[in-house]
C-alpha cells in the first residue's frame, strides 16, 4: 500500500493503482470530473494508463451548474 492525498485527505491505495481505479474505489462520478495529479491535469483518455505513485497529490473537481 502507498500513501497519496486526494482532495487534501490522506488515503492508502495499492501500488500500481491508476486514476480510473482510484475513482472507482472512492465512488467518484466519472462524468463531469477533472483530475489533476501533482498540479497537472490528466486527460480522461489517460486515466487507465496513469498510475499513481507514493505521495502523489490528486485533486478531483466535480463540475457543477450555476451562474
Amino acid at each position: 500500500m502507498i500513501p497519496i492525498r486526494v482532495n487534501e485527505k490522506f488515503l492508502e491505495i495499492k501500488n500500481g493503482f491508476n486514476i480510473q481505479q482510484l475513482l472507482e474505489q472512492i465512488n467518484s462520478p466519472q462524468d463531469g470530473v477533472a483530475v489533476a495529479v501533482n498540479n497537472t491535469i490528466i486527460l480522461k483518455n489517460l486515466w487507465e494508463s496513469k498510475t499513481l505513485s507514493k505521495n502523489d497529490n490528486v485533486l478531483i473537481i466535480q463540475a457543477t451548474q450555476g451562474g
